[in-house]
């Protein structure tokens, strides 16, 4: 049975669709995953080696600020609505599943068009366009964050829950911290470890003044993991120490994440949750060029549960960075508290949980499906 994945164009839309469709298969091996994205999005090439079927469109955003380019979005929505319904055609799927970005924009017109139920998955606590456009008719929304259900309006029939981002969850039995330390040369015990991680492309706000901060002498009893992003850790890479490791790109993340106890990182939605989900409380410094601004109302939401520091990127320099790190240091029980507001956002299994919502609407199309 077909369940159709439509979102992309950036990895924060497109790898929450995976980890739901990896669900679903582990759940009931009936299901077939198929996904639909953008030619011009990251999918071009994570999809390739995912393990599902897809169709790549000649999907365009909006251009807000070059107007005149939006001949583009119109010639991929027709073009795109049409190979759709070859798609469609060839196997009508039991549900489509909307998890953002242009990409998924046209596969949920279509699917409302033609009275097949859809889902949505929000990931950040400001709802992108899509999933506002698209509410009101959906059989279910599953929000990364409980703040979006405020800027929603959900048609009556549609169930509304607060299921947490999708992602890969740490293992159910904690890694040993000590050894997850010595791997990356550090004393087993003892200081503090900070992650520093601005994306997979890094960012240049946080990379130079973290560069800065340890030209002048980070705190004693601090060690830094510090991933800079593939493009210019050749900038930063002589600033490592026993210290302070530098790495272009944390694969697997996982031994980073182990090893932590706090970090400095930028607010997208899949970062944060996975943050949250490992019990790391971050400092938040927000992307102020996101769509809508959606990073700092992450980290604004955070921030309110006590769970993390903001910082914006106008204010971060040496001095604001070493206040808020030296405050963690000095005070155990902030660090504590933080760590352990953190852990109650946390919702390390929210792939699965959507994954059962989405097959109850499987086994019982004539309940869900909207007119």
């Amino acid at each position: 049975m077909r369940v159709l994945f439509a979102g992309g164009g950036t990895g924060g839309h497109l790898y929450p669709g995976l980890a739901i469709a990896r669900a679903l298969k582990r759940i009931d091996p009936s299901i077939e995953p198929f996904f639909v994205g953008a030619a011009r999005g990251i999918e071009r090439n994570v999809l390739p080696s995912a393990g599902f079927p897809y169709e790549l469109l000649d999907l365009h955003p909006l251009y807000r600020s070059r107007p005149w380019e939006n001949w583009k979005t119109l010639r991929g929505a027709l073009s795109g609505w049409a190979r759709l319904g070859r798609i469609v055609k060839a196997e009508r799927p039991a549900c489509v599943v909307g998890t953002g970005g242009y990409a998924s924009g046209i596969a949920l017109a279509y699917a409302r068009m033609h009275g097949i139920p859809y889902v949505l998955q929000e990931q950040n606590s400001y709802p992108g366009l899509t999933t506002r456009l698209f509410s009101g008719r959906a059989a279910q929304i599953h929000n990364g964050f409980p703040e979006a259900a405020n800027h929603l309006r959900a048609g009556k029939s549609t169930k509304v829950f607060d299921s947490g981002n999708p992602i890969e969850p740490p293992p159910a039995v904690g890694p040993d911290k000590a050894a997850a330390r010595r791997a990356w040369g550090f004393p087993a015990a003892g200081g503090r470890v900070m992650l520093v991680y601005g994306g997979s492309q890094g960012s240049k706000a946080m990379n130079d003044t973290v560069a800065e901060w340890v030209r002048r002498g980070i705190p004693d009893g601090l060690f830094l993991i510090w991933s800079t992003g593939q493009g210019t850790h050749a900038d930063y890479a002589s600033l490592e120490t026993d210290r302070v490791q530098v790495r272009a790109y944390l694969s697997p993340v996982a031994d980073a994440y182990a090893a932590a106890d706090f970090a400095l990182s930028r607010g997208g939605a899949i970062a944060t949750a996975e943050l949250c989900a490992w019990g790391i409380p971050p400092i938040v410094v927000p992307l102020p060029t996101a769509a809508a601004d959606h990073q700092t109302a992450n980290a604004r939401a955070l921030a309110a549960a006590g769970a993390a520091e903001l910082i914006t990127q106008r204010d971060l320099n040496v001095d604001s960075l070493s206040r808020a790190v030296e405050a963690l240091l000095a005070d155990p029980g902030l660090l504590a508290t933080r760590s352990a507001a953190v852990r109650e956002r946390a919702r390390p299994r929210a792939a699965e949980e959507i994954a059962t919502r989405i097959l109850e609407i499987i086994a019982a199309p004539a309940l869900t499906s909207q007119p």
